[in-house]
């Protein structure tokens, strides 16, 4: 195991700033996730740590060593790349082998590591098999074989499971997760898919245009986020942001409909306020109920739910509930939000403390 260092880290390509003063520390066996959208620098952060791109400023550590200058062979690392990257020619035992035969390993040796690996993640059945006789799931576990069998010191994932159907991602990304847990190793993982993230993550650091957002455990990222873009990223379906001007008790939107705030909140009157409510945080009340009144756009059962599009106070907004609506499109509806779960952000986006 080691931890690795991120130091006011920055990356150019010509005149274009990809990566910008990222700094960050990853712990002995910690599991991080980088998420963030297309463009945000997650994947060529991962490529700086291995070595495949070079550092325009700042400094990587790995073990508490300055890695900048030293060749991605000798950094004790281990990738998985999203396409897998399997020599096709070879056969699974082959491919799990071939590192440590580049190394001059034994071939007692690696015929003992390529067993113990093959066992933990089922592949035992498939050594004799080549990469076109596989399934996706078994690619992406030769593949993450591949880099256990060098016993590394830290792994990195650039999206392994983009590849995968949706089921598939589910029960993979449960193996990872385990893997993770039985062998303690640093681990940092890249991918776009914040429910990945979340479910795997020790801690999640959030990026965009190249810029660290908001670093901090899953849980710490969904219930205080620093500001509306790390609110509407962490956490699915999206948070609801609702603009209008605070007055007090409420929230007045641009059409002059009225939203119930926490009436405890002391802004000045009139200031520009954006309320923050989770999809589950609204509650469905009877048409006698103390609720705002709206309008059902579209509707959405899943069975154990109902996701459903609304035009509340003139505002869209999602919500997903556990009732089973008896409504069509066009029907009106009455939620109450639940104002001890609302949060506020001011006219920058950023979040205000209640």
């Amino acid at each position: 195991m080691a931890s690795v260092a991120l130091r006011s880290l920055s990356k150019s390509f010509d005149t274009v700033s990809i990566i910008k003063n990222v700094s960050v520390e990853i712990e002995n066996g910690e599991f991080v996730a980088l998420v963030g959208p297309s463009g945000s620098g997650k994947s060529t952060l991962l490529r700086m740590i291995a070595g495949l791109e070079t550092v325009s400023s700042g400094q990587i550590e790995i073990g508490g060593r300055v890695v900048n200058d030293v060749p991605s062979k000798h950094r004790d690392i281990a990738m998985v790349f999203q396409s897998y990257a399997l020599y096709p020619h070879m056969t699974v035992a082959q491919n799990l082998g071939f590192a440590l035969k580049l190394r001059g390993c034994k071939k007692a040796e690696i015929a003992e590591r390529i067993a113990a690996t093959a066992t933990s993640l089922n592949l035992t059945p498939l050594l004799d098999r080549y990469p076109r006789q596989l399934s996706g799931g078994q690619r992406q576990r030769v593949a993450t074989g591949r880099a256990i069998v060098r016993d590394p010191a830290v792994f990195l994932f650039d999206e392994p499971l983009s590849n995968l159907d949706a089921a598939l991602r589910v029960h993979v990304r449960a193996e990872l997760r385990q893997l993770h847990r039985r062998l303690g190793v640093t681990a940092i993982y890249v991918t776009h898919d914040q429910v990945e993230a979340m479910t795997m993550a020790d801690r999640i650091v959030v990026l965009r245009d190249g810029r660290v957002e908001q670093v901090g455990k899953p849980l710490d990222l969904y219930d205080c986020p620093v500001n509306t873009f790390v609110a509407t990223f962490i956490g699915s379906p999206a948070m609801n942001l609702i603009a209008g001007a605070w007055r007090e008790g409420s929230l007045v939107l641009a059409n002059g409909s009225v939203l119930p705030v926490d009436p405890a909140l002391r802004f000045a009157p009139g200031a520009p306020l954006t309320v923050g409510v989770r999809p589950d945080d609204f509650e469905v009340v009877g048409d006698g109920g103390a609720g705002v009144s709206g309008r059902v756009l579209a509707l959405e059962p899943t069975g154990s739910e109902t996701l459903a599009m609304v035009e509340l106070a003139g505002a869209p907004v999602t919500i997903v509930t556990k009732q089973r609506l008896a409504l069509q499109p066009g029907d009106p509806i009455c939620l109450r939000p639940v104002l001890e779960k609302q949060l506020y952000f001011d006219a920058d986006g950023q979040r205000m403390a209640a």
